[in-house]
């Protein structure tokens, strides 16, 4: 009557009390607090310092040059668009998990992380952004319009190249299925 066939599960250890499943959650759970902790910290000291390190080192870069500001701006909004978006296309392409895919992300934010941060500078609204501003308009004029069209630039071409890639792949397959229905046709008809 009490066979382990009429009660599949009546081979398994028996659940831990629930004082001991309780003391094993509390470790992860103070864990989870300092890490966010952590995180709120890290970004309100990120936003404090951040934006204006990075206007001032472009402005020391640019040296208040128009021209060059323009053309470091495009290739900055180029580069940082193109290979973030084709590590994304590579995550999208080779899955593996919800793991990986968190590393594809990660890894695409980083390598994007000086296009987010003059992003930051002009869309953002705290005295950091302000000053970030005010620094790219007076040592590095040209760069946050060179970004903008160079980031533009970048996602049409990759997107692009994503468009030619998939229509090939497409008719690459499309074309072995005909040569295959030709082959076969020629068979049926040559019956030799």
């Amino acid at each position: 009557m009490g066979t382990s066939e009429e009660f599949p599960l009546a081979g398994l250890a028996p659940l831990p009390p629930l004082e001991r499943r309780r003391s094993s959650v509390l470790p992860r759970i103070i864990i989870w607090l300092v890490l966010l902790v952590g995180l709120v910290l890290a970004w309100l000291l990120g936003s404090a310092v951040i934006p204006r390190w990075w206007a001032q080192r472009l402005g020391d870069l640019t040296d208040g040059r128009l021209i060059f500001g323009s053309f470091l701006g495009f290739a900055m909004g180029g580069l940082f668009t193109i290979v973030p978006l084709i590590v994304v296309a590579l995550g999208w392409r080779f899955r593996g998990g919800l793991k990986r895919a968190l590393v594809f992300i990660v890894l695409a934010v980083v390598l994007a992380s000086p296009n987010l941060t003059t992003l930051g500078i002009v869309l953002g609204s705290g005295n950091a952004a302000h000053a970030g501003e005010r620094i790219l308009d007076v040592d590095a004029p040209g760069i946050r319009g060179g970004s903008l069209v160079g980031s533009i630039v970048g996602a049409l071409l990759v997107f692009g190249f994503l468009a030619l890639a998939r229509s090939r792949r497409r008719n690459t397959r499309k074309a072995r299925s005909l040569a295959q229905d030709l082959k076969a046709r020629e068979i049926v008809n040559d019956p030799s």
